[in-house]
């Protein structure tokens, strides 16, 4: 395996940071729709270890175009975790597999964020005051997680095969 990252990869990850960020742009009318989560997993299946270098890219541009706050240090842990479970899974081929995963990721979504919350309410309440700020934040967000996997597992359900072939055939891992 290849361990230097060649300007070709530099050319690469630009790009894929492109397409995340301009789908995350075109999807911004809809509340919790987004394509992030195919996109890194799309990107992971096909070129394995390498997307772990755009994740961080990912995450520092996103933090340039509109600030730094909870949400930002949210996706420092979210993102990782999402490619290193894909990374887990990947050579399996099944659209309906994958649609169930993004689901239950955008499912699982609201609960992932709330860990920054708990360590929030823990500077203040101890253990206590972090499960009764991160709690009561993730209970209320519940709707919109339904929502986050409901498009997940729609836009992974339709666009997997389309997309994975046109990837297989134009890009190498």
């Amino acid at each position: 395996m290849q361990k230097r990252i060649t300007t070709k990869d530099i050319a690469v990850i630009g790009l894929m940071v492109a397409i995340i960020e301009a789908c995350k742009v075109a999807l911004s009318f809809a509340p919790n729709i987004e394509l992030t989560t195919f996109w890194l997993i799309m990107f992971t299946r096909q070129f394995g270890r390498k997307v772990a270098v755009i994740v961080p890219v990912l995450i520092l541009v996103e933090g340039m175009m509109y600030g730094v706050n909870t949400w930002w240090v949210m996706y420092l842990y979210i993102w990782p975790l999402l490619v290193l479970l894909a990374y887990l899974f990947r050579k399996v081929d099944s659209a309906l597999f994958w649609a169930i995963f993004a689901g239950i990721f955008g499912l699982c979504f609201g609960l992932l964020c709330s860990i920054t919350y708990f360590f929030i309410g823990m500077r203040d309440g101890g253990i206590i005051g972090g499960f009764n700020t991160a709690f009561p934040w993730w209970i209320s967000g519940i709707m919109w997680d339904m929502v986050h996997c409901a498009g997940n597992f729609v836009l992974m359900l339709v666009l997997y095969y389309p997309i994975g072939n046109v990837m297989k055939r134009n890009c190498k891992g």
